[in-house]
């Protein structure tokens, strides 16, 4: 295995530039996610570790060595897609031992690492099989063997849960994460998904217009999010952003524009009488009868655990998690409290985090 570090990573396409001075350091067995929205340079970044895409301009390291002018092959990463890129003529064993044969292996060592790989994944029975004789998410599993096969120093990961129904990516996101427990391989992963991300990464990078806004933790970017773009990204139901005006005299009270006041439980020292954004997450609402801020309901969502309940607030939508026997009804009035220590206060011009 093997640790991968880009400094002052870029790519240009012309005059367009789409990767803008990423620097990262992963570490040797970590298990690190990008995510970020449709376009915002993930697979991009990835394509330039694997040597799929020239960097424009810094460096690319992998075990120490400068891979910049190395090829793909010479790189000694693999990479599973989205879409398994299997040969269809043939079985899953030749599909897992392809690689190996065409390196030269001889076939004792390619049957040998094949089987292993294979009781590895759970793929032993299908071996004689053909993809189109498998399900989805057998087909995933070969396309992970075909590249745990060749015992790489890097696995590269570009969305491969996305064409799977929603079952079977809960069912594959664990697979992934025990294998990679198992293994102790150093793995980049490339998801849309903040939910595959939470769940799986050591470690989350999250990026937006080629530009890496946070690293961290799942729960640490969670709870202390930089900017309103991650706090907003990462968590679900998203996190729900007003603006308003703190208490000249410091108080925990926040001026809504319509001059309807939302109580808090607290709010930041030296900001008295200034704008700000209030950002809550839907979990940390509660409906208070006596003190709450009055809300209209608009939507109500029952998820059995729980109820998503949509209202809105002197304007703004809100989304609320709340308790699944929530007795009111579309167009009462529900009061919400916002008294809890979770709130977080944004600039509403730099969208960084002030508390």
């Amino acid at each position: 295995m093997a640790t991968v570090e880009i400094s002052g990573g870029r790519k240009s396409y012309g005059a367009l530039e789409v990767i803008h001075g990423v620097d990262l350091a992963i570490r040797d067995g970590e298990f690190v996610i990008l995510v970020g929205p449709s376009g915002c340079g993930k697979s991009t970044l990835l394509r330039m570790i694997a040597g799929l895409e020239d960097i424009s301009g810094g460096t690319i390291s992998i075990g120490g060595r400068v891979v910049n002018a190395l090829t793909p092959k010479e790189r000694n990463i693999a990479m599973v897609f989205q879409n398994y890129a299997l040969y269809p003529q043939m079985t899953v064993a030749q599909n897992l031992g392809f690689s190996l044969e065409i390196s030269g292996m001889s076939k004792p060592d390619i049957r040998t690492r094949v089987e292993s790989t294979a009781e590895i994944l759970g793929l032993t029975p299908l071996l004689a099989r053909k993809p189109s004789q498998l399900s989805g998410g057998q087909r995933q599993r070969v396309a992970m063997g075909r590249a745990i096969v060749r015992d790489p120093d890097v696995f590269l990961f570009d969305e491969p849960l996305s064409n799977l129904d929603a079952n079977l990516r809960v069912q594959m996101r664990a697979e992934i994460k025990a294998l990679h427990q198992r293994l102790g391989s150093t793995i980049v992963y490339v998801t849309h998904d903040q939910i595959e991300a939470m769940t799986m990464a050591d470690r989350i990078v999250v990026l937006r217009s080629g530009v890496v806004e946070q690293v961290g933790t799942p729960m640490d970017l969670y709870d202390n999010p930089a900017n309103m773009f991650v706090a907003g990204f990462l968590g679900s139901p998203a996190m729900n952003f007003i603006t308003g005006k703190l208490a000249a005299d410091g108080s925990p009270v926040l001026t809504l524009d319509n001059g309807s006041e939302v109580r808090l439980h607290t709010s930041p020292q030296g900001r008295g009488g200034e704008p700000v954004v209030l950002g809550i997450r839907p979990q940390d609402i509660s409906v208070d009868p006596v003190g709450g801020t009055p809300a209209t309901v608009k939507v109500i969502e029952p998820t059995g655990a729980d109820t998503h309940v949509l209202a809105d607030l002197s304007g703004a939508n809100f989304t609320s998690v709340l308790p699944a026997r929530f007795d009111k009804a579309v167009g009462e009035e529900v009061r919400l409290s916002f008294a809890t220590p979770n709130v977080h206060f944004f600039d509403p011009v730099s969208e960084a985090r002030i508390l």
